[in-house]
């Protein structure tokens, strides 16, 4: 086995972590049983999720059990959220979900092997017990002035709006399901971000105290973004795992768009490139960031990791195709569609059959910001409908012009891009 401590630190995943000596003894004699939990809070997973999944991906990868827990008992609750409490989503809601990030998460781990993965569902050892059962035999091992201090508790404790005792009791049920998962399997290590440091203790505390046992904890760093802004978020929201609710083709911009400043630690979070790659695509960035050479190196890894290679194929082809590199009619029409939701754009109706002049359409989504502005454009040879120079100030698409029956592509000169969808 690889020393994976190490290989953690290295690539800064390492925010925090029970006796790092003991930790790496365990590993040294393993396989080690890591879990981490994913909450069904939303239909989908975001990055912020992946970072997770692929820290245990190469737990695994180097030679560790990983087991996925998809937490149909405690998404019913929500863990505190710094400033007000969640919103309850119905049962059958947070059914539905469980079972689509589970399908999510799965892809990313080997389920065969003597390290095969597992994955669980915390509602199976938590629908049957009676709160009874659950204040005698779980709450009694928990301090409240100790459950007070955690950090997320104690600042909704000093908050105007407060805390429920239902997003009070998050942590109870969280060191629950450590405990279980000893128990069951043996888990000895948890993981998780580093906001999360107060629940993965008390699963660490209450097995002391029920089994008499030491098990560990692992916190990765909250990624942050050099511009101030928060990682995995764009102006459109968050970027989920989920292609219906963020394209493969916006999946594959935000890397390709990453900051020069954030993209060496982008490489070491979730690139599974040898060390020496991607050190020489730091230097890369350093000596020619303007080939962003980094920036497509994770792009294409990323982007086939979680949507495949054929995705990966077809939005690599949009990008080129949008710019003039290719053909935009030799594009399926999911990831056109996918690819102009990126851009600035406008929907008409042409009921008559005729359409707007292309001078009309440029001011229309803003890609100048006249109709005037955009002759001048045009005439100076700056407009281009499909990839094709626009010839003429009075020039007018037609039908015949309609990409997939449906979009005309816009563009000013090279980078400015717009769409219009005809109905």
């Amino acid at each position: 086995m690889t020393d994976i401590v190490d290989e953690l630190q290295w690539r800064g995943l390492i925010a925090v972590s029970t006796d790092e000596d003991a930790l790496r003894k365990a590993f040294a004699d393993g396989p080690v049983t890591v879990y981490c939990g994913f909450d069904p809070t939303a239909p989908s997973l975001h990055l912020g999720n992946l970072v997770q999944i692929l820290t245990v991906r190469r737990l695994q990868l180097a030679g560790h059990r990983p087991l996925g827990l998809v937490g149909g008992a405690t998404g019913l609750i929500g863990d505190p959220k710094p400033t007000a409490e969640r919103t309850l989503n119905d049962p059958g809601v947070v059914a539905e979900w469980v079972g689509r990030v589970r399908a999510q998460i799965e892809p990313f781990f080997s389920f065969e092997g003597p390290n095969a993965a597992t994955m669980v569902n915390n509602l199976d050892w938590t629908q049957g017990l009676s709160a009874i059962e659950f204040l005698r035999d779980i709450g009694k091992h928990f301090r409240v002035n100790k459950m007070i201090a955690k950090e997320a508790v104690a600042r909704r404790l000093s908050s105007d709006q407060g805390i429920s005792y239902t997003e009070f009791s998050y942590q109870i049920l969280q060191g629950m399901d450590f405990l279980e998962l000893y128990r069951r399997y043996g888990c000895t290590l948890q993981t998780g971000g580093s906001d999360q440091w107060g629940n993965l203790t008390a699963g660490i505390d209450l097995i002391h105290r029920v089994e008499g046992a030491s098990v560990h904890a692992l916190a990765t760093p909250l990624l942050t973004k050099a511009d101030g802004t928060k990682f995995g978020k764009t102006e459109g929201g968050a970027i989920w795992l989920d292609p219906e609710m963020t394209s493969p083709y916006a999946f594959y911009q935000f890397w390709l768009n990453a900051d020069d400043r954030d993209i060496s630690s982008f490489l070491r979070t979730f690139s599974f490139a040898p060390r020496e790659e991607i050190e020489e695509l730091e230097r890369a960035t350093q000596e020619r960031p303007q080939a962003r050479a980094a920036q497509r190196a994770l792009a294409e890894e990323l982007t086939t990791l979680v949507h495949g290679a054929d995705q990966c194929a077809a939005v690599v082809a949009a990008s080129k195709a949008l710019f003039g590199q290719g053909e935009l009619a030799d594009l399926d029409e999911r990831t056109l569609a996918g690819a102009l939701s990126e851009l600035p754009k406008a929907r008409i109706s042409a009921e008559d059959g005729e359409l707007p002049p292309i001078a009309d359409l440029l001011a229309l989504v803003n890609l100048v910001p006249s109709k005037s502005a955009a002759r001048r454009t045009i005439k100076e040879g700056g407009a281009y409908l499909n990839n094709t120079k626009v010839a003429g100030e009075d020039a007018q698409p037609t039908r015949d012009d309609l990409v997939h029956g449906r979009w005309l592509v816009l563009r000013r000169g090279k980078r400015n891009l717009g769409a219009v969808e005809v109905a």
